[in-house]
């Protein structure tokens, strides 16, 4: 079968703790996560039906139409993504609440005619996808909904540019070590409402900066205080930059 290679972006994301919850439960979080991934491609302007997906029972790992900016698989797709799943989780009982591992890389791979993708980029993108770092990033961070790693290669090409909506400084480099592949990546962890939020120690306050009350100090560092009211069936739901969105229902 004929196949040829093509440079292109690659992302996968998991579901924490999906095991165990059943098969009605598991049903109704990958129908969320799939329309989710489909509304938040399309909001960053990839076209969900000319990518190539593969299910992966409990994640999904998508590759992308050539020649689409690895930017745009970062802003406005992962913020995008996860403010629909905080969304989805504000309604949900335990047993559908979704939290998510996420995985960028990018690299030249071989496609055949029907649809099929192979290569080592999509090995590394799998180690990517189960490394300690973005475990341990959930697991320490219990309010967070997401967690990114990018690979070097992708950093390189996506992140360090600073471009509209991705901060480089939101990104934080760890070591990976999973099975044959070891080398670095770079750590993000959305904050609350899907602006950057930084991984690392958090930036000293001078005595000129505004008291915080009670009730602020239960916010997450960075990002303005929004408090949203949904009524009927619309979903609502705020971006960093203060822009709200509301998804009614279909």
């Amino acid at each position: 079968m004929e196949e040829v290679r093509e440079y292109r972006a690659l992302f996968a994301v998991d579901i924490v703790g999906s095991s165990g919850r059943g098969d009605v439960a598991l049903e109704q979080i990958r129908q969320v996560l799939s329309a989710a991934l489909h509304a938040s491609f399309t909001r960053g302007g990839v076209d969900w039906d000319d990518c190539l997906r593969h299910d992966l029972g409990d994640g999904m790992r998508v590759v992308a139409p050539a020649g689409t900016p690895e930017t745009s698989l970062i802003h406005p797709l992962v913020h995008e993504l996860t403010a629909r799943l905080r969304a989805h989780n504000l309604l949900a009982g335990k047993p559908t609440r979704i939290r998510l591992r996420m995985a960028l890389h990018a690299g030249s791979v071989q496609v055949g005619r029907d649809g099929t993708v192979s290569g080592r980029p999509l090995e590394v993108l799998a180690r990517l996808l189960d490394a300690e770092p973005v475990r341990a990033a959930l697991a320490q961070a219990p309010e967070a909904t997401t967690a990114l790693l990018v690979s070097e290669h992708f950093h390189e090409t996506a992140v360090c540019q600073g471009r509209p909506g991705i901060e480089p400084a939101a990104f934080r480099r760890v070591d990976v070590r999973e099975k044959e592949f070891a080398g670095s990546a770079w750590l993000h962890v959305p904050a609350y409402g899907g602006a950057p939020q930084a991984t690392g120690s958090a930036p000293d306050r001078t005595s000129s900066a505004p008291d915080r009350t009670a009730s602020d100090a239960d916010a997450p560092a960075g990002n303005t205080k929004v408090i949203s009211k949904a009524s009927g069936h619309g979903v609502v739901y705020a971006l960093g930059n203060g822009t709200m969105n509301i998804d009614g229902k279909k």
